[in-house]
């Protein structure tokens, strides 16, 4: 697995010499698996420490829902939704903390308040302000491949051939980052599982990544609670299983396995406390 030292503001990250876990805080009413759980301000601060203290090695916020058939909220909406949070537990953790946000001024104003890192799921194509505030800012980026839109994606997606599919989007997207003027040391790249993705191709990305790494820049994977665990699952099993299970969590595990055996480096999960140790034991597997 190739090797990252990402080095911004006063933080520093080494990817591929172990696993880096993100803790997911949405901080909406309807995100697939929590939504609601953390709207409230004081459970959302709560809720971060909590992440902090179990492992997490970056922290990613987010007011807006992008599960499937999300309507997207107000620029102001979302404003509120964070930024309150992200002034209070900035100053109180010493590691990143990323804002999930497809809007320029949203980031601005997580940046002003604290946050280092831009997720950004529409890679820069929603907002193109998005990229001149990263580059002018110095933070790092997380561009994703997303097929339509989070109302859209799941209706019927198809590829030709998805991996390549995946690398020529990141190809187009990165030369345009980087002539907006973020350095490509700053970047990384999600191939956007469940997003624009059927049951098979999720699958096929896992597999993949691989081929994905390739490309020179490192991999963050969110198959966290994703929907084609949940399907796999009921389908294998014949019955309903829901999305914050305990059979879920367990095949988010299994998918986590698959990531770092395959050569990412990140993955974005919900439940911290169980993928810690889980990334700890595989790690040392690996490095034995």
């Amino acid at each position: 697995m190739k090797e990252y030292t990402l080095k911004w503001d006063r933080f520093e990250l080494k990817l591929g010499s172990k696993p880096c876990i993100m803790g997911i805080l949405n901080v909406t009413p309807d995100s697939f698996s929590d939504g609601g759980k953390y709207y409230n301000f004081e459970k959302a601060v709560t809720r971060a420490k909590e992440l902090v203290n179990q492992g997490a090695d970056i922290l990613d916020i987010g007011g807006e829902s992008s599960r499937p058939n999300a309507k997207p909220v107000s620029e102001a909406e979302e404003i509120k939704r964070v930024i309150p949070v992200i002034k209070a537990i900035s100053s109180q953790i010493d590691i990143p903390v990323s804002i999930d946000t497809v809007k320029s001024e949203v980031a601005k104003l997580a940046i002003d308040a604290g946050a280092s890192i831009i997720n950004d799921i529409s890679s820069f194509e929603n907002d193109p302000k998005l990229a001149d505030l990263a580059a002018k800012r110095g933070v790092l980026v997380i561009m994703m491949h997303m097929k339509g839109t989070p109302e859209t994606m799941q209706d019927n997606p198809e590829y030709i051939d998805l991996i390549t599919e995946i690398n020529n989007y990141f190809i187009k997207r990165v030369d345009y980052a980087v002539a907006r003027g973020i350095k490509k040391e700053n970047i990384i790249l999600d191939p956007g599982i469940g997003f624009g993705k059927t049951i098979q191709h999720n699958l096929v990305i896992l597999k993949n990544i691989n081929i994905l790494a390739k490309l020179g820049y490192p991999l963050l994977i969110g198959s966290s609670r994703k929907s084609f665990i949940q399907k796999i699952l009921e389908e294998m099993n014949k019955k309903k299983i829901d999305a914050a299970s305990k059979e879920c969590e367990i095949g988010t595990l299994a998918s986590v396995a698959a990531v770092f055996m395959n050569g990412g480096h990140i993955v974005r999960v919900h439940d911290v406390a169980r993928v810690k140790p889980f990334v700890q034991i595989l790690d040392s597997i690996k490095s034995a």
